[in-house]
């Protein structure tokens, strides 16, 4: 079912629990259910993201602009800041041959006082892919799946509003799915994929085989990781949260060799964004970006429902 968020009555109630069920279950209190005439949905919160100010970050702002921006406009930035230069049309870039595009970077270096060795990307709008409408009322059966199997269902929401919203496109890469898994990792996790079968396609299944793969080797590995480098963290941290993203989006081997590369010496915020700015083994640009897009989409979720409340409810549960 599509919802759009337009001229829609929508009432937010915030599910607080007993601290007994917060301890066994941390992400319990970060549930907020929004409900809208006679349905409803679930979507998790952190106020982490605006408690340590995530959504200042230059590089959420920047992605968020992207993912709200036609795929005909393009958004000039430095790579290491995200800083927007100038906006310009899509077809005008793309018609410049390699010299030109040299030329009218350098340009732009000279203009803004750019300095020499920062990369300078165009960069194109994304709202024809992230589709947050469509991907929206999955949300509630992603949260419900990872819930039920103890998994943080933070996670569920974050790749889904990332890796393919509302859609089922397989990448180049043949990952395919909602939460856009590979081949040799749906079938680890129990699932038939062949050339007759692949049950990357039913969103439960997914979703259970995503919720695996969490559980399994990516937060054990980002726990294996930050002890590595004698870090203390708690799991319902965001930037502990983020980690465990960048591990399943990039693998834990190229996730441990940036962090070998940076050598941190706690665990923060300046964690994953010195991960922005480091490059090793296979963790390159996309890498980089990912831990960004979690970010820009959340917030852009939370637009989506505060928009048009007209009453947000606070209750305890007893």
């Amino acid at each position: 079912m599509k919802i759009i968020f337009i001229s829609l009555t929508i009432i937010c109630q915030i599910h607080f629990i007993s601290a007994q069920d917060i301890i066994n279950n941390s992400w319990e209190h970060e549930k907020l259910w929004v409900a809208e005439k006679n349905e409803s949905n679930l979507i998790i919160e952190s106020e982490q993201m605006y408690t340590q100010r995530w959504d200042m970050l230059p590089q959420a702002k920047f992605w968020k602009k992207i993912m709200k921006l036609s795929k005909d406009s393009c958004l000039v930035n430095v790579a290491s800041t995200r800083q927007i230069l100038q906006r310009i049309q899509s077809k005008d870039w793309y018609a410049m041959n390699k010299t030109e595009k040299s030329k009218f970077r350098e340009a732009m270096r000279i203009k803004h006082g750019i300095q020499e060795g920062e990369s300078i990307y165009v960069t194109s709008g994304k709202c024809d892919f992230y589709k947050f409408d469509e991907v929206y009322p999955t949300l509630r059966d992603g949260i419900t799946v990872f819930d039920e199997m103890c998994v943080d269902p933070w996670y569920a929401q974050s790749i889904l509003l990332i890796e393919s919203p509302g859609q089922l496109k397989k990448s180049i890469s043949g990952a395919y799915g909602a939460f856009q898994l590979m081949p040799s990792v749906a079938r680890a996790q129990g699932l038939i994929v062949n050339k007759i079968t692949d049950e990357r396609k039913d969103f439960e299944k997914s979703a259970t085989a995503a919720a695996k793969l969490l559980s399994k080797i990516c937060i054990p590995q980002a726990r294996k990781i930050l002890a590595t480098h004698e870090i203390e963290y708690e799991e319902n941290n965001l930037w502990f949260r983020f980690l465990v993203l960048h591990i399943y989006h990039a693998g834990a081997g190229n996730v441990a060799a940036v962090l070998n590369l940076i050598q941190p010496e706690e665990g923060s915020q300046e964690l994953i964004k010195a991960m922005w700015q480091h490059k090793a083994a296979g963790f390159g640009n996309c890498s980089q970006n990912y831990s960004q897009l979690a970010i820009a989409s959340q917030l852009i979720l939370r637009d989506m429902v505060y928009k048009n409340c007209s009453e947000v409810m606070r209750y305890a549960a007893r």
